[in-house]
Parts: C-alpha cells; sequence; structure tokens
C-alpha cells in the first residue's frame, strides 16, 4: 500500500482527556453543576440570623442590670428573682402567667394525646364513608385559620348558656384540645403506615387477643410516634396566642403570650425578656426530653433513631 492510502489511526480518548474544560470567571462558575451552593448557603445563613437573632438580644437583655430594654448596663439575675417587686419569681401576676402557660400545656396535651391516638387506630381500622367523613373532620381542624375556630368557641360560650364551658380555663382547654388534635392523629397514622399489620397478626397467631395484641406488640411500636407528637403538643400549646386571648376570662387565665402582648404596649421591663426567657427555656427542655426519649424508644432502629428522624416526626 502506498502512503497515500493508509488510513489515519483513530485517537485513543483517555479519562483525563474525558474531563470538562473548566471554563473561568463567573459564568464558568455559575454553569459548573458540581459547583458549592453558595447562593442557598448565604440564605440560609440570613434566614438563620433574621429567626435567631432578635431571640438572642431579647435573652441577652433579660439579664441586664439595669430597666432598660436596649442599653446594657450589666450582668444581673435582678428580673429573674432579684428584684423584691419587679422580677418574675415576685412579681405575681408575671410568675401566674408562667404557671398558668405550663399548666395549660401539661392539661391539654394530657388530653390530645391519648385522643389522638385512639383516633388514629380507629381511622386506621375502621374503613367505609362514615370514617372517610371524620377523617375529613380531623383534616378539617388542621387546615381551619386558628383565630376562625377561636371566634367560634368564642360565640359559643358567650351566646349558649347551657353548654358545660364558658371564658376561661375550660373553654381554653377545648380550644387547645380542638385545635392540636390533629396533630397526634396525623404523625401516629403515618408510623402505623410502616409498621403494617404483620406484627400484630403475628401476636394474634400466637393465641393473643386483639387487645393483647395492641397493648402489648402495637403500643409499644407506636411510642416513639406518640412521644414525637406529645413534644410537638405541648410546645406548640405553651406559645399559643389566638386561642387562649380569644378564651380568657380574667388576668389569671391569661397565659405568657397574652401576658406579654398587653405589657408591651405600656412601658415594660426586661422582666418581660425573662418571662420570654424561661417560657423559651420551658419549650427547649420539652424538645431534649422529647428527643432523648425518641432515641430511647426506637433503639434499634439505626439511622431512625437520628435527630434528622425526630424531626420528620414533628
Amino acid at each position: 500500500m502506498t502512503a497515500t492510502g493508509l488510513s489515519r489511526p483513530t485517537p485513543v480518548v483517555t479519562v483525563d482527556d474525558a474531563q470538562p474544560v473548566r471554563r473561568r470567571g463567573v459564568v464558568g462558575w455559575w454553569r459548573n453543576p458540581w459547583r458549592k451552593p453558595r447562593i442557598l448557603e448565604a440564605f440560609l445563613w440570613l434566614y438563620l440570623a433574621w429567626s435567631l437573632l432578635p431571640v438572642v438580644i431579647a435573652v441577652i437583655f433579660s439579664f441586664n442590670k439595669g430597666k432598660s430594654r436596649v442599653s446594657w448596663q450589666g450582668f444581673s439575675f435582678r428580673w429573674y428573682w432579684g428584684d423584691p417587686n419587679l422580677s418574675v419569681w415576685h412579681d405575681p401576676s408575671l410568675h401566674t402567667a408562667l404557671l398558668y402557660t405550663l399548666f395549660l400545656g401539661v392539661v391539654t396535651t394530657v388530653i390530645t394525646v391519648p385522643l389522638g391516638v385512639a383516633f388514629a387506630l380507629g381511622l386506621d381500622r375502621w374503613h367505609g364513608r362514615l370514617p372517610q367523613f371524620w377523617n375529613f373532620q380531623m383534616l378539617l381542624s388542621f387546615v381551619v385559620p386558628e383565630i376562625v375556630l377561636g371566634i367560634a368557641i368564642f360565640f359559643m360560650a358567650t351566646n349558649i348558656s347551657w353548654l358545660p364551658f364558658g371564658l376561661g380555663t375550660s373553654g381554653q382547654v377545648l380550644g387547645l384540645v380542638t385545635f392540636q388534635l390533629s396533630y397526634p392523629v396525623i404523625i401516629v397514622r403515618a408510623r402505623l403506615l410502616t409498621i403494617g399489620k404483620e406484627y400484630e397478626e403475628a401476636a394474634q397467631d400466637l393465641g393473643a387477643s386483639q387487645v393483647g395484641a395492641l397493648r402489648r406488640v402495637l403500643l409499644p411500636l407506636l411510642y416513639p410516634a406518640i412521644f414525637a407528637s406529645t413534644v410537638l403538643v405541648f410546645a406548640d400549646v405553651i406559645d399559643d396566642f389566638v386561642i387562649v386571648r380569644y378564651l380568657s376570662a380574667n388576668a389569671s387565665t391569661e397565659p405568657v403570650a397574652v401576658k406579654i402582648y398587653n405589657t408591651a404596649r405600656g412601658a415594660p421591663t426586661p422582666a418581660l425578656n425573662a418571662l420570654a426567657t424561661c417560657l423559651l427555656a420551658a419549650s427547649l427542655l420539652a424538645v431534649t426530653i422529647g428527643y432523648l426519649g425518641y432515641r430511647f424508644l426506637s433503639r434499634g432502629e439505626g439511622e431512625k433513631s437520628s435527630i434528622d428522624s425526630f424531626a420528620g416526626q414533628i
């Protein structure tokens, strides 16, 4: 063969040659699909700063030695218990509001969570059009604006005399239970869908009754969801404002959120910051206990006991 008849050999493409050419400049950085999400990170940090910075400032000034809420005058526990008249511990209106808030949180949680668990079990086992209607009723309380529910119960309590509840503690508990009931129902039903019916059926095949299988098999598997819903209900109740504001009867039935709202329009002292800090500490303590309890109850499930799984539950 002549030299002119020889074909040019096909070039071999190596791995290094297959690497994409890096473009320089802003355009190249923007078109690079493997770049770090700098913009998303910036938005995340801006959101955290916007959300947490006012809270941090309010907590810091609760330890201010003077009466100013904008000028730092030294560190002190004066507004917690040091001041004999204006501190949270010595001011009857402030510590009464704090104790009443915790009381509402505990009572509402104790009533709501068992009702929600029973409701979820009933909806899971009951089939037909009637349970679909009750499922819709449960979801309705989840999507109805809180102010609509509060005004409705307020009109019922003030215009219908023969009802067994009125303004004050009974009306507030009823409104909070109605509003919070959907949370444990949704969380427990989601857990039921992941568990399935195999464990309960296996227990019944081994001789357990329906009640025994429910008590000894199903409920222990539901404990993580029940614990997570308990934390969610309690943390949501203690900072509720709309329902408890409309259904409060007098100053003795005003929780912390209403007390802060009424006092902030006057000339508040850092004792108001201390009161809000106490409520924040109670909420964080509830979430911490809930997470530790969730990890203990879901031990042995690997990654399901992580903080991401707990956050997904609530």
